[in-house]
């Protein structure tokens, strides 16, 4: 019944597994919209056969004398309040309280946004990041790596508007931004998070389809904001993530950013 519904709405395609219970608050929102429509055209087809001039040739001054529409309102309040405290924020409380535990062994990866593009990082094999600070930023270092810190000896190179993911495994996606506000956005994934400078913002989903995804700016982030829809999301088999993990250069081998 979601796919025909989701069909009929025209949903893009989903390939995350909390994407589904958006997809089904979507539904029901428009459920709700569907009935309001249909009740406010009857009431108004109604309202033009009740109270037309010919069978009200005198006006009536006191008005509504029943309670019927007080009685509506109260259950179309009704319905909004279980979807607000039902789904809405019950899904909420899911994706920003309940990360992926480490024994389920999530890829773990750092988006830097900047105009116009999306900034990739990927720790080593040892999943440790290597440390920033502002104090080593010069213009062979930008992201002001700290190059003696042993955690980033085995980091990749930097990646630019490309992130790989392997299939039916937790991702975790650190976001800030290099300059203005951004707003990362997979649609495939019904994910969206605002990249701010300054704050580090997690995020997490699970991709449970192989595909290549359109990763977009949600943000109006200046002339060039179009720009940042080249970015893409490609979700492989384990074994075509590890086979593609295993060609990238490391940082410490001052590897080019890679555009695969």
């Amino acid at each position: 019944m979601r796919d025909l519904f989701a069909k009929i709405l025209g949903l893009p395609v989903l390939a995350s597994e909390h994407g589904a219970k958006v997809d089904d608050l979507i539904i029901y929102v428009h459920y709700l919209m569907a009935a309001l429509f249909v009740g406010w055209i009857l009431y108004f087809i109604y309202a033009l056969i009740r109270f037309n001039r010919r069978a009200n040739p005198k006006a009536d001054y006191v008005g509504i004398r029943g309670h019927a529409s007080n009685y509506i309102e109260a259950v179309v309040a009704l319905v909004e309040i279980v979807l607000l405290v039902g789904f809405a924020v019950p899904l909420w409380a899911n994706a920003v309280d309940h990360f992926p535990k480490a024994d389920e062994h999530p890829t773990t990866i750092n988006v830097i946004a900047q105009q116009f593009a999306w900034n990739v990082f990927y720790p080593g094999p040892d999943g440790k990041f290597s440390k920033r600070a502002a104090q080593f930023v010069t213009q062979d270092n930008p992201w002001g790596f700290d190059k003696s810190d042993p955690d980033g000896k085995d980091d990749l190179a930097p990646m630019s508007n490309v992130i790989h993911v392997p299939v039916n495994k937790p991702v975790i996606i650190t976001l800030t931004s290099k300059d203005v506000i951004h707003s990362f956005k997979l649609i495939a994934m019904r994910v969206t998070q605002d990249a701010i400078p300054g704050m580090r913002i997690p995020l997490h989903f699970t991709p449970n389809k192989v595909g290549v995804y359109q990763i977009n700016c949600a943000q109006l982030c200046g002339n060039g904001h179009a720009g940042m829809a080249n970015g893409r999301l490609y979700v492989d088999t384990q074994e075509d993530y590890d086979a593609w993990l295993a060609k990238q250069p490391k940082q410490s081998a001052g590897g080019a950013a890679s555009f695969e």
